[in-house]
């Protein structure tokens, strides 16, 4: 079972074999091109030709073998449509996605364009969450800017079976309503709202009270936006960025805030119906770790638990599963994110040999990191299979010594962002509670947590203007490598806590390749890559 997401944005690929999942990955990991294409409008032509063509290497299938492919979207449900959800684009992208079978049979010669199958778009992200999901049972919750016709589904999941609670029809979105603010401030939406969130924290709800108005709940699973003059509240920064004043980190403190009270009670309406003690999640707003952990926090649910890929990329995932529980397929939970592309041995030493460049083996490349961590060095890690997802998970990572204050300022020079971003530690699963307090275990690095007061002068870097962090909590079990390399840390530090940001530098997709390991690597004050067991050291340079 193939699934493929190519509408909006995020275009990829992921396949499930008689139930389990073996392989997804975004096509930007192969193309070099950030969120698989250029943020226009109308994207629908941009098919992941190499991640589904890759997807299918890796299980050693071609196209034939397929029993059906997945495609999260359904022209189907655009006949009619009214003309408030038309963007100007509607007609061409109905079209496209009608025609999308052929254009599959294109990319993957050999492919029988009548076993392609149309899954709704919030029904696939739905999928992604509760098929995903270690849980038999789950109430699902998916919010974005919009699918066909919606930006958003309540429902419950049951041993697979989905049932539809409540929708919200367009043009009421609160995924576009953050990407709307996400523009006003001079980030690139459908990209950037991570961004808003992060300035937030600078910020103060100033404008909650009218943006109650503006933005609400209905009471029976669903709510209002109402048109908004963002320039009512503040001007529009340029997108240079550099007119920023506080007004701007009061509007998206207020955005964020207003986000928070509507999904709780959301999440509160949906509990009501089903008395669930778990939550799944997806869609793009789930990638929100501040609201996923008041809904965590300050919801009804007893457990919590969020797709990775939780935006549109998710969708491939969330199709094929469904596709395969539909044709009968008894489908088990991921595993974990890390279901891209990996290179053995051998391979990584030929590419380090074509590269020509200086390299050793260590006994341990964890005991090698540590070492060049606690002497406060940059270490970029590249280790077995890369993550699906945005999230940089212990595969494709920055790592860094949390304990000095001017890692922060230097890890954004690294990788040439603004210098209000926060970066995120990783600690071990048995180590979180004594440190940060929120929903623990946080393997996705999807929640955020506050740091204890008496660890937030040890860890600065990793310790955001309010006192929080987005953690992600390592399990030895399945990362038994990255656990060995905390433990190495922390017997030459006494901290037990790691700086983790995602192997990339701004604009650019997370490093997948050696080569793009390499690139990176050249390209930045960076102390040492760790590429599998082999390590390569930054030359020392030569004064005259």
């Amino acid at each position: 079972m193939l699934g493929i997401n190519a509408v909006f944005h995020d275009p990829a690929a992921a396949l499930v074999v008689d139930g389990h999942v073996v392989a997804a990955a975004e096509e930007e990991r192969f193309s070099r091109r950030k969120h698989g294409h250029d943020n226009v409008p109308f994207a629908a032509w941009e098919l992941p030709q190499q991640a589904a063509a890759w997807c299918l290497a890796r299980a050693g299938l071609s196209p034939e073998d397929l029993d059906a492919v997945a495609y999260s979207y359904d022209p189907g449900l655009m006949p009619g449509y009214d003309s408030v959800v038309d963007d100007g684009w509607e007609g061409l992208r109905t079209l496209y996605a009608q025609r999308a079978p052929l254009f599959l049979r294109t990319a993957l010669p050999g492919l029988d364009p009548a076993v392609v199958r149309y899954v709704p778009h919030h029904l696939a992200h739905a999928a992604s969450a509760a098929l995903a999901a270690p849980y038999p049972t789950s109430s699902v919750l998916v919010l974005d800017g919009r699918g066909e016709t919606a930006s958003h589904v309540a429902a419950r999941s049951v041993e697979g079976d989905l049932e539809v609670l409540a929708s919200q029809q367009l043009p009421h979105s609160l995924g576009l309503l953050y990407e709307e603010v996400t523009e006003h401030l001079g980030f690139r939406r459908s990209s950037d709202e991570y961004k808003v969130m992060a300035l937030a924290s600078y910020g103060k709800p100033l404008w909650l009270k009218e943006f109650r108005e503006l933005v609400r709940a209905t009471g029976d699973g669903g709510f209002v936006v109402e048109p908004i003059d963002w320039g009512s509240f503040v001007k529009r920064v340029g997108k240079g960025g550099d007119d920023f004043t506080q007004d701007h980190a009061d509007l998206a403190s207020t955005i964020q805030t207003r986000l928070e009270e509507v999904l709780l009670d959301l999440a509160g309406w949906l509990h009501a119906q089903t008395g669930d003690t778990v939550l799944t999640m997806a869609g793009g707003v789930a990638l929100n770790c501040v609201a996923n952990s008041k809904i965590a926090a300050q919801g009804p649910f007893e457990t919590v638990w969020v797709q990775p890929a939780a935006g549109d990329s998710g969708t491939a995932l969330g199709a094929a599963l469904h596709v395969a529980h539909a044709m009968g397929d008894r489908v088990s939970p991921m595993s974990g994110a890390d279901l891209g592309r990996d290179w053995d041995d051998d391979a990584l030493e030929a590419w380090l040999q074509t590269a020509q460049v200086p390299y050793e083996r260590p006994r341990d490349i964890a005991d090698t990191v540590a070492e060049v961590l606690a002497h406060d060095g940059v270490v970029a890690w590249f280790q077995g299979r890369s993550e699906y997802g945005p999230r940089a998970l212990g595969h494709r990572s920055l790592l860094a010594h949390p304990g000095h204050e001017k890692n922060l300022e230097r890890m954004n020079d690294v990788k040439g962002r603004e210098q209000f971003r926060p970066v995120a530690p990783m600690v071990l699963l048995e180590r979180a509670q004594e440190i940060f307090e929120g929903p623990i275990p946080s393997e996705y690095m999807l929640f955020t947590h506050r740091v204890k007061p008496e660890w937030r002068s040890r860890i600065p870097v990793v310790t955001h203007v309010d006192g929080s962090a987005r953690i992600q909590t390592v399990d030895r079990r399945q990362e038994p490598l990255v656990a060995r390399m905390l433990e190495a840390f922390e017997r030459r530090t006494g901290v037990p806590v790691v700086v983790n940001t995602s192997l990339n530098t701004a604009g650019r997709p997370m490093v997948d390749d050696p080569r793009d390991a390499l690139e990176c690597f050249g390209s930045g004050p960076i102390d040492l890559l760790a590429l599998g067991p082999f390590a390569l050291r930054r030359p020392v340079p030569t004064r005259r």
